[in-house]
């Protein structure tokens, strides 16, 4: 079986490359330099973390680590493949995550077989070329109500990607079973995208997934909340359908990305101070 325990240890981690689409740019978690940070860019950190800072890197106190992110938001798995596993290649890190399909999945008519065979033929191309490469399955969206109606096809796709995972003994960020990221208070107002809670509990997942030992459980239970009426729940998801349901429905519609015109954040392996 795929390996995703707690304790995988595959040595020294001294570079990593992010690629993928919106979930790994960081969505829904904005920084202060206008770029999104994400749950990619907050696993680099504790990465970079576990190495020893030479004095040369003192200040910057990330040791030697250096860094790429190339996912770009609404970017589908053949675009990921030609635009961003060359980058991946050639920058040959001792990391990357792969996450995608994702955007293919949800598109009406779409097969999460056909899917599954373009991401295992992209997951044995990196694999012959980099060191470790983690895939990341499909979140439960049993809670989401735009995508509540997927949910066997993003549970196909899943399982798909555990046992391409099996077959080229990748670790998996299994976001299904991580039920503290169920509650809603890790997405963001577009329920698409998780907030920046969320994201924080997806990079501790990660590192626990590489054998890190982190300073938060991804589990932890969120603490308790008033229960909502139903005027608040009915006003919440009119405003949710006025603000984001209606363009994202009107941008498929037309056949634009938002990552038309987006570029990669960092596409290059640079230290983490950069």
């Amino acid at each position: 079986m795929a390996d995703d325990s707690r304790s995988r240890r595959r040595g020294v981690l001294g570079s990593y490359t992010a690629i993928g689409d919106s979930f790994t740019e960081g969505v829904g978690d904005p920084g202060p330099d206008g770029l999104y940070v994400g749950w990619a860019d907050r696993l680099a950190v504790l990465l970079a973390d576990q190495l020893p800072v030479s004095g040369e890197t003192a200040d910057a106190g990330h040791g030697d680590f250096r860094y790429a992110n190339l996912a770009v938001r609404g970017r589908l798995l053949d675009q990921i493949v030609d635009e961003q596993i060359p980058r991946a290649k050639e920058l040959g890190p001792d990391l990357v995550t792969f996450c995608a399909g994702g955007n293919d999945i949800i598109r009406p008519g779409t097969d999460p077989d056909d899917v599954a065979e373009r991401f295992e033929r992209a997951v044995a191309d990196l694999t012959g070329a980099v060191g470790t490469v983690m895939v990341t399955t499909g979140f439960d969206t049993r809670g989401v109500p735009v995508l509540r109606h997927l949910r066997g096809k993003i549970a196909t796709y899943t399982a798909h990607v555990r046992s391409i995972a099996d077959r080229y003994d990748c670790p998996v960020l299994d976001l299904w079973s991580l039920k503290s990221v169920q509650d809603r208070r890790a997405w963001d107002g577009d329920r698409l995208h998780l907030s920046p809670e969320g994201h924080t509990r997806v990079a501790l997942r990660a590192a626990q997934v590489l054998g890190l030992d982190v300073p938060a459980d991804p589990d932890q239970v969120w603490p308790p909340q008033q229960p909502r009426g139903t005027f608040e729940v009915r006003r919440d998801n009119i405003h949710w359908a006025r603000e984001y349901l209606v363009p994202w429905i009107g941008r498929r519609l037309r056949g634009v990305s938002s990552g038309d015109h987006v570029a990669a954040k960092r596409p290059d392996l640079l230290p983490l101070k950069h």
